[in-house]
């Protein structure tokens, strides 16, 4: 189960601090900026968009048919990953990055001046389902790349705890979305929220997107794509070039990787992926709603809840970071994995007990142990995974097929099946039922820690 780790071809260690600083806040800005976006679309279905785009519908078909919104964006993300995944492996990362930002931004701003159904009837959810896509689009390969940029830049022996601030973004994004929605909820109106508050959060993004884009402009390029084997004059040659460049160096080593059986990375990761994206749309997404729509717990529960998670999850992230330099990859994805099994069904109960306390105190544990914990190893765990010819790709296709599995399906099975039995249990044996797949395949996967980025092939 353990990968033998070959001394690497470079010293990882050389890295600028200066440039991987610059990285690191690209990374946590872009990052942050994604699932801000993303966060605020997810709250604003759960609260407030069954009433603006689908307002001639019961509530809970209204909450079924918001998330489903939500969930388009995962099948776009998909699309984003393949054409800007194998953009991303072939003219370098720095160039990607910068165009997936952008388009995630406008997209997002977009949607803040989006007229509704009461305005331009079936054109408004239409309309909404258009961004939504266009904003999937972008944020495809946006994590992947800022995961794979951060990887590769950092040192070997700290290369945890730095990807882990590429968690820190995706923290401090829903942390800043819980937040202005806590605010919204709390102190407006019913009547002023549908009327114009829900427009603030999607607009105050266009702030953010500015600062990202002018900071990502000076980045240099990935080290690893540079010292790539494969990669002449800043593009990757094709297989047919290659096998043509017979005076090319290191071509027995090139060839190796490329006749690589390939597969069982990508399926292991894949299987890693799901337990963290899961967790994640059922007690990001999915729960705010139930507890607002279902339980009828007062809105900003769920918001608030969600807000003191992530401000837990700046401790949570890096300590988790530190222990997988430490104790490695494989052993804290099984214990994690583990526990969060065994807490989904106490999870469910305090959730549904009618204590505003009990409620606040499962889901900021469910998000921290669940979704923010597994988040942190799995930024490091799938870049180290995978060859460096294909990590970009390989990697955001992981990411997003586990996404639309789990994250995007997972609510919209969650709010049918609620539905359906009138009780909690089908989400308790959604949340085992993730936390296991990724368990097994940890048991099955190799320790990765510490391992060559610059090798092309991949881990198993």
């Amino acid at each position: 189960m353990t990968e033998s780790i070959a001394p690497p071809t470079t010293k990882p260690e050389a890295k600028p601090t200066k440039e991987l600083a610059k990285v690191a806040v690209s990374g946590w800005l872009g990052t942050a900026m994604e699932f801000m976006d993303f966060q605020l679309y997810s709250l604003a279905a759960a609260i407030v968009f069954n009433k603006l785009f689908f307002p001639e519908v019961s509530p809970i078909i209204g909450l079924i048919a918001a998330m489903a919104t939500y969930g388009v964006g995962y099948v776009a993300r998909l699309a984003g990953a393949i054409y800007f995944g194998r953009m991303g492996d072939r003219i370098g990362r720095k160039k990607v990055l910068f165009i997936t930002i952008a388009l995630m931004g406008a997209s997002t701003t977009l949607i803040g001046v989006l007229p509704t159904y009461a305005m331009i009837g079936i054109w408004a959810p239409i309309m909404l389902v258009a961004l939504r896509l266009a904003q999937g689009f972008g944020a495809g390969a946006e994590i992947a790349g800022a995961t794979v940029m951060l990887a590769e830049f950092a040192p070997a022996r700290r290369r945890g705890l730095i990807s882990s601030l590429v968690c820190l973004g995706t923290n401090s994004g829903t942390l800043a979305a819980s937040a202005i929605w806590a605010i919204l909820v709390s102190t407006l109106p019913e009547d002023q929220l549908l009327s114009w508050g829900w427009r603030i959060p999607f607009l105050l993004s266009f702030v953010l997107m500015i600062f990202a884009v002018w900071v990502r402009r000076s980045l240099k390029e990935s080290p690893v794509f540079e010292q790539r084997a494969d990669v002449v004059d800043g593009v990757a040659l094709s297989k047919q070039e290659i096998t043509a460049a017979e005076e090319l160096a290191n071509t027995s080593t090139i060839e190796a990787a490329l006749h690589q059986r390939k597969g069982k990375a990508f399926l292991i990761a894949l299987g890693l992926r799901f337990g963290q994206a899961g967790n994640s749309g059922l007690v990001q997404t999915f729960l705010v709603g139930y507890l607002a729509t279902v339980l009828l717990v007062d809105k900003s529960v769920g918001t608030s809840a969600i807000m003191y998670g992530s401000l837990l999850g700046f401790v949570t992230i890096p300590m988790m970071g530190l222990l997988g330099d430490r104790f490695g990859r494989r052993p804290l994805y099984l214990v994690l994995s583990a526990l969060t099994a065994l807490f989904a069904i106490p999870m469910m109960l305090m959730v549904t007990s009618g204590n505003t306390t009990l409620v606040t105190v499962a889901m900021v544990v469910g998000l921290n142990l669940g979704v923010l914990s597994l988040f942190a190893m799995e930024s490091v765990t799938m870049a180290e995974f995978f060859g460096a010819r294909t990590r970009f790709t390989q990697l955001a296709l992981a990411k997003e097929i586990g996404g639309i599995l789990a994250t995007a399906i997972g609510p919209l099975l969650a709010a049918t099946l609620t539905a359906i039995t009138g009780h909690w249990w089908p989400l308790a044996a959604m949340l085992i039922a993730y936390s296991l797949i990724t368990l097994i395949s940890a048991f099955v996967g190799p320790e990765v820690r510490g391992r060559d980025m610059v090798r092309l092939e991949d881990a198993v």
